[in-house]
């Protein structure tokens, strides 16, 4: 039986791999005593509009940024990804 060279598609782990390198990588931050995850936002990703707990100023579709959030929060992981704010990279450097 011959064999076939029509080309298989991509795993969906291999998609997956590949968006979260473009995504930039999760990292976790200490500030003032409190241990934070810090991930980025692309341009691309970023396709809302938020507001900057920093300066208040609306960081608008298509800006880099990124999302930080609790990383040791008493009330669980879901309390904590539910409070998660999205900064200026600016503002949560100066924070």
């Amino acid at each position: 039986m011959p064999r076939s060279h029509r080309r298989r598609p991509a795993r969906p782990e291999a998609e997956d791999s590949f968006g979260r390198l473009l995504a930039g990588w999760k990292r976790t931050e200490i500030r003032r005593g409190v241990e934070w995850t810090i991930q980025p936002v692309s341009a691309v990703q970023a396709q809302k509009d938020y507001r900057c707990p920093g300066c208040t100023q609306d960081i608008t579709a298509g800006t880099p940024h990124l999302v930080a959030w609790r990383a040791d929060g008493v009330l669980g992981d879901a309390a904590d990804l539910a409070a998660r704010r999205h900064w200026h990279t600016h503002c949560w450097r100066m924070a």
